[in-house]
């Protein structure tokens, strides 16, 4: 299972010139890839600039987080609309700077092929779409190999829950009513437009919140926007969490195994250990579970859970879900 650590790399400088030295240029990118004859298959780009093959990416605009530009700069050098699902890895490396270099940092993500079409433009004057071997063999550069390798770790067929927690309320005790009609605060309202701008990238179909009315405002535009209503999960609320942690973990497992990816609104008082629990109940192999200390959830994050659809039970029951990855993102608004 990955946890979104990642390990930075002095690598081969792919071309991208920057004019302030020692400044760290931030960029977001992804392997966008679809269904093909024999497998998935990913996009890899010509650049005539640089006269090299690297896989879709681009430096951030200003206040833009890095899963907005991963799907921007797909749909500007490729021309494909597209689907970001788990956090990949971050690579590091150097970059040209007057007098020097700077430090370039690239979020990358997986990207299923909406729709659209491949037309040269001034950035991209070619695009090939192969399997992971092939695309390895052909990039220049060896980060973007070892971004696929993370790709190639977990089959593209995962189901997806976004947990989030719910945006800020306010201090419970200058609250003077019901605790469960608690709303969100200004700050909240602001962090709750951040996340109907980021959510939807992601491509939700399902809704869920805890019982709360803040939880429920918090993704509330999402699910105005897909037309669905909002289902109540009173297990994902801390009072239902801590009741009966195991029943909450096995619904969590029957979310995710419904029909697209699924949004879920929750407390900070569960989140961090029912994601320890799914860890240690996911297809770990011989990496450490994690600890509900080590779980972040501030207000208005958000984990990627990504759920490995195994052939049977143990049982034989048929399929079952095990947690193969859990990537943090963290409060939108810094």
């Amino acid at each position: 299972m990955s946890v979104t650590e990642n390990q930075p790399g002095t690598e081969k400088i792919d071309g991208e010139p920057t004019d302030v030295p020692g400044r760290t240029v931030r960029a977001a990118g992804a392997v966008l890839w679809r269904d093909g004859s024999g497998g998935p298959e990913v996009a890899v780009v010509h650049r005539p600039r640089y006269d090299d093959w690297s896989l879709p990416k681009g430096k951030l605009d200003p206040g833009e987080l890095p899963a907005h530009a991963a799907v921007r700069e797909v749909a500007e050098e490729t021309g494909f609309s597209c689907v970001l699902s788990r956090f990949l890895t971050r690579v590091n490396y150097a970059v040209p700077a007057a007098g020097g270099t700077a430090e370039k940092v690239v979020d990358y993500f997986a990207a299923r092929a909406c729709g659209g079409s491949f037309a040269p433009n001034s950035e991209v004057d070619d695009l090939r779409w192969l399997p992971v071997a092939r695309a390895r063999e052909l990039v220049s550069y060896p980060h973007d190999g070892r971004v696929l390798d993370v790709f190639e770790q977990l089959p593209t067929e995962l189901a997806t829950v976004l947990l989030v927690r719910h945006a800020k309320a306010g201090k419970r005790s200058d609250w003077n009513g019901d605790d469960v009609l608690r709303p969100l605060t200004e700050a909240g309202r602001q962090q709750r437009d951040a996340l109907h701008s980021l959510l939807p990238l992601f491509g939700p179909t399902r809704v869920h919140s805890a019982p709360r009315l803040r939880c429920e405002q918090t993704v509330a535009p999402i699910a105005a926007d897909l037309g669905v209503d909002i289902e109540p999960e009173p297990l994902f609320s801390e009072e239902g969490f801590v009741s009966d942690p195991a029943a909450a973990v096995e619904r969590m497992v029957r979310v995710a195994a419904g029909n697209g990816p699924a949004l879920v609104c929750s407390q900070g008082g569960a989140i961090p250990d029912l994601v320890a629990r799914l860890a240690d109940s996911g297809a770990l192999g011989d990496r450490p579970g994690l600890r509900p200390g080590e779980v972040a959830s501030r207000k208005g994050s958000v984990w990627i859970l990504s759920f490995r659809r195994d052939s049977a039970t143990s049982n034989g029951n048929g399929p079952s879900l095990h947690l193969a990855a859990a990537d943090y993102l963290e409060d939108p608004i810094p």
